[in-house]
């Protein structure tokens, strides 16, 4: 599958998948609002996310997807095949045993880390902690069979996981939570039964006929070494992309009951673009960049990251603007319901303004990176990440102390602008590329455009009710999306251009018989 054609696929899963967790997030705030209980539920995730990054962290599609891409560019079946099992079998064992052991360790664990929540709040989150946990070990043994769906190009797996997985925290929510009178139990339960359906069952289920799943326990073989070698800066180093969302949920609980869950509603809706270009376009760009590294074709390796580099960074641009703009009315429909009041609506909207600029550098490191791991390099991309969010802690503390739950936000805003510009300095460095004046100028004709877009947007009335929010989405947005597509199609690069026109035609398709030629 073509690169541009693989990147509108998965927009299109990502985008749907954004609406399914809009859907999963409104649920939450309509059953379980944004209290300790709501505190415990996204505090309940940091234990599994920090098993899922230290034995994963990208490395299955980074670390693994390149090694095995050799085998098969090779037509060596049986290194890949090798690979494949003894990777599958002996991180599958690792993951099982930390798993065990953090179930059991799952109260002191919490407790260092959110010392400041009350015993009741603590007690639940450790409880919610032990029925998430187990979703890892479908999470990492599945990721390891989808990398070898994407070095065939396959990607209907990867397009089908994150639907299947939000679909059940839904269906969690919605009728564990009052048939059974657990409350925000419903919805881990949800999260555990989604994790097997879709990041395990979704990609084993592709990979009939296609690849041989068997597994294979060799700590010490060499291909598992080799594996390890590569994927260890993924696994022990730290970048912003993950810490930020540790970092939150850390400084949040100092600063009291309900800040957890504010940020965590924010981030959610701040992810849309940066899901729906980013993760969609870096994901489908590895396997091609691989390839082309691979076959010794380093002058379309660059060419193929600045284009796609000048695509998603202007798109983050526009993204980020709509965002700024719309705050208040996407907060309002998306969560003010129930036990989500109006003053939650006022916090969440005012911490998504702040996190929005956060959204073209967020890009922008995704797609630069994927230079760095396609070249089997992760080491000096991922030391470089990890000294930035060391760097960035102080800043945290010293944002959150003073400027409250909005200094996190505009911390995470500027160590992510840091991190990225520093990467792609490190790669005009190593690599002679990307060309930085023409990503520079892309950049700043996307921000023209993104500025006139949102400045005539804003002029659509405000209201606090549940109506106007709708119709300032609604008129204001029409207004904004007319105002992008013609700035792209009379002063936007190419490359934006034809992003633009792939995203339109997988998401609208009838908008591809009314696109300018």
């Amino acid at each position: 599958m073509r690169l541009g054609a693989a990147a509108a696929l998965l927009a299109s899963s990502v985008l749907l998948s954004r609406v399914l967790g809009y859907l999963r997030e409104a649920v939450l705030a309509y059953r379980i609002g944004a209290g300790t209980a709501t505190d415990a539920y996204y505090a309940a995730f940091q234990i599994p996310d920090l098993l899922n990054y230290l034995l994963a962290g990208g490395a299955l599609s980074i670390a693994f997807l390149p090694l095995y891409a050799r085998h098969v560019a090779r037509g060596d079946a049986d290194g890949a095949e090798h690979l494949f099992a003894t990777v599958l079998g002996g991180l599958g064992a690792v993951t099982v045993l930390l798993t065990v052991a953090l179930w059991w360790y799952a109260a002191p664990l919490v407790a260092l880390q959110f010392p400041r929540f009350d015993p009741p709040t603590q007690a639940l989150t450790v409880h919610l902690t032990r029925i998430v946990l187990p979703a890892q070990i479908f999470f990492i043994t599945g990721g390891i069979i989808n990398a070898t769906l994407l070095a065939r190009d396959r990607f209907g797996a990867a397009a089908a996981a994150p639907l299947l997985y939000n679909g059940a925290i839904i269906a969690g929510g919605l009728f564990l939570t009052p048939r059974l009178d657990v409350g925000v139990e419903g919805f881990a339960w949800g999260a555990l039964a989604g994790g097997v359906l879709g990041p395990f069952l979704a990609p084993l289920w592709n990979a009939r006929g296609r690849v041989r799943v068997r597994l294979r326990l060799a700590l010490f073989d060499r291909a598992f070494l080799a594996y390890l070698v590569v994927a260890a800066p993924l696994m022990f180093g730290q970048t912003l992309l993950t810490v930020d969302e540790w970092y939150g949920r850390w400084f949040g609980a100092l600063l009291g009951a309900g800040t957890v869950a504010h940020l965590g509603y924010a981030r959610r809706l701040m992810l849309v673009p940066v899901a729906v270009v980013g993760q969609s376009i870096a994901a489908a760009a590895l396997p091609t960049l691989s390839r082309l590294w691979a076959e010794g074709r380093h002058a379309d390796l660059d060419r193929v990251v600045l284009r796609t580099l000048q695509a998603g960074l202007a798109l983050a641009v526009f993204g980020a603007a709509g965002f700024y703009v719309f705050a208040p009315p996407l907060v309002r429909v998306f969560y003010q319901h129930g036990a989500f009041g109006a003053a939650d609506t006022a916090s969440v909207a005012a911490i998504l303004a702040v996190l929005a600029l956060a959204i073209p550098p967020w890009i922008g490191q995704q797609i630069v990176a994927r230079a760095f791991y396609a070249r089997g390099d992760t080491w000096r991309p991922m030391l470089l990440g990890t000294i930035v969010a060391a760097a960035a802690i102080p800043m945290y503390l010293i944002f959150g102390r003073r400027f409250g739950v909005l200094g996190l936000a505009a911390a995470g805003v500027v160590g992510m602008s840091v991190n990225a510009v520093a990467t792609v300095a490190l790669a005009r460095w190593l690599h002679g590329a990307p060309d930085v004046t023409s990503l520079l100028g892309s950049a700043a004709r996307a921000a023209a455009i993104a500025t006139v877009a949102a400045v005539l947007a804003s002029q659509v009335p405000h209201g606090t009710t549940l109506q106007a929010a709708l119709l300032q989405l609604g008129a204001g947005g029409a207004v904004f999306v007319a105002v992008i597509s013609v700035g792209v199609f009379t002063i936007g690069d190419q490359p934006v251009r034809d992003a633009l026109r792939r995203l339109l035609h997988r998401i609208v398709p009838f908008a591809s018989a009314a696109r300018p030629r």
